[in-house]
């Protein structure tokens, strides 16, 4: 009998499912993607320390680790209900339904969608797309492209893209709308910006940037924020022009712009066509937990977290027995703060299990420090406010959930 059901082979479900292993449970996880790491497999990036963090490598070596504790990893398996029959739950998947007392749902992110005319042409996708299609399947997106959409995710593949001999030609905001929201307003894209100004290129940038944190100068550089833009890492950001239309018969041609004034309104008779093979459309992350609301647990809508996310404990428990999350589905962070979340619940779910003895309460309190220090050590916050975030959700869970058993275990974690 399959002890853990872990939905979700990135890092917080293999990072998840190696601890419950390593603890005596047996594991089984299960993935739609056709081979496990997630959205690790399509990271690389340079970290401050001048250290690559290379996402292929640390999928390969969570997959082995995985391997080693004898986890059942099924990649290409899709997940289409949860729900709870007594003391177990009943996992509902293209391969039959699985069965097991503790589920981890670790399904990760979405990306925002942002329509504008002309995106089902070929050749526009999103960001992440194009990221899966350069750094995991090694295909060539195109020769010459331009992202709608200014995000530190968006700033993170540009530099992958670029490492891969992929050309960008600019960077445009999408034209303001409800369907944009924030994305269309140049002055709450630069303050998004100004939170990662530190990773800037340009020890100008970087300097301007502290000036720019005030309010009075933000407002007066985004009135004289130059036409032809900021280059980072050499492609122009274009915070004053929107995209109003992909152009194209039988695949992307360009991209139809238009300036706009420092609160993104378009000013008519500004407009210009640029031409591009190819266009990302980077909308943003937002957690992906459809399947934890499908299996009855409560939500709530944090906006420092990323959007609605399930109702969850500093220990990754939700107020459903047996139902454990992780990763971005708890709100969006790194990698790196994603497998440990994932560390977390599966020793979570090797105590509530009764496995571990005595040393399990002091690796659980461990694994929850080592979540605050690599959160303080991030150096990009994809929300900058998301230790406020997390404070709201587990301020919740106390109010909500709190009872004298769980008070106690909480003391002796803290």
């Amino acid at each position: 009998m399959i002890d853990v059901i872990v939905i979700g082979a990135g890092p917080a479900g293999l990072a998840g499912a190696i601890t419950c292993a390593s603890s005596g449970l047996k594991v089984m996880v299960i993935d739609e993607f056709i081979k496990p790491g997630g959205r690790l497999i399509g990271q690389l990036h340079q970290e401050l320390s001048g250290e690559w963090w290379n996402g292929i490598k640390e999928s390969e070596r969570l997959h082995q680790e995985a391997l080693k504790q004898s986890v059942d990893i099924r990649s290409g398996v899709s997940v289409y209900n949860l729900e709870k029959d007594d003391d177990l739950w009943n996992v509902h998947t293209s391969i039959g339904t699985l069965t097991a007392p503790f589920v981890l749902a670790a399904t990760g992110a979405a990306e925002y969608p942002i329509p504008l005319p002309g995106w089902t042409l070929p050749g526009v996708m999103s960001i992440g797309a194009a990221q899966v299609m350069t750094n995991v399947h090694r295909v060539q997106v195109g020769k010459k492209g331009i992202i709608i959409g200014a995000n530190i995710l968006a700033f993170a593949i540009l530099n992958e893209l670029q490492l891969a001999g992929i050309h960008v030609n600019r960077i445009v905001l999408p034209e303001k709308s409800p369907l944009s929201g924030k994305a269309g307003e140049p002055e709450e894209v630069m303050k998004s910006l100004l939170n990662a100004a530190h990773l800037a290129p340009s020890p100008l940038l970087r300097m301007g940037s502290r000036f720019m944190k005030n309010d009075w100068f933000r407002k007066t550089g985004m009135r004289f924020f130059p036409k032809s833009g900021v280059k980072v890492n050499g492609t122009p950001l274009l915070l004053r022009k929107a995209a109003l239309e992909v152009i194209g018969t039988e695949q992307v041609e360009g991209v139809r712009v238009a300036d706009t004034d420092a609160n993104g309104n378009i000013i008519p008779g500004t407009e210009t066509v640029y031409e591009a093979d190819f266009v990302c459309i980077a909308g943003g992350l937002y957690p992906l937990a459809e399947l934890a609301a499908v299996s009855g647990c409560p939500f709530q809508y944090i906006p420092e977290l990323g959007g609605h996310v399930p109702h969850h404990s500093e220990t990754m428990e939700t107020p459903l027995e047996g139902l454990f999350v992780a990763g971005n589905i708890t709100g969006i962070e790194s990698g790196k703060i994603a497998m440990a979340q994932g560390t977390i619940a599966g020793y979570s779910i090797a105590k509530h299990a009764g496995k571990g003895g005595t040393a399990i309460v002091e690796q659980l309190n461990q694994a929850v420090k080592n979540v605050h220090l690599l959160r303080k050590q991030a150096a990009i916050q994809f929300y900058p406010d998301i230790e406020s975030g997390r404070r709201k959700m587990y301020d919740l869970w106390e109010q909500l959930y709190a009872n004298p058993a769980r008070l106690h275990t909480e003391e002796k974690l803290g």
